[in-house]
């Protein structure tokens, strides 16, 4: 009799990348991801986290 594996899980991370400041792009996208917090929006908020992250990367190759 065969058995079945469990379910695998993907977890998206909930933390809230801190935007760079001084950049008008990070501040952009930190009213974005209020906004859709504000509204229960987590699939926007989501998104924002993860341009957020991303933008900052670019911040952080630069110094």
């Amino acid at each position: 009799m065969a058995t079945m594996d469990q379910p695998i899980t993907l977890d998206l991370p909930l933390d809230w990348p801190e935007p760079e400041p001084g950049c008008d792009v990070c501040t952009a996208l930190a009213e974005q991801r209020a906004n859709a917090d504000g509204r229960g929006d987590r699939s926007a908020v989501t998104d924002c986290n993860v341009e957020i992250r991303n933008h900052t990367r670019r911040h952080r190759r630069r110094r």
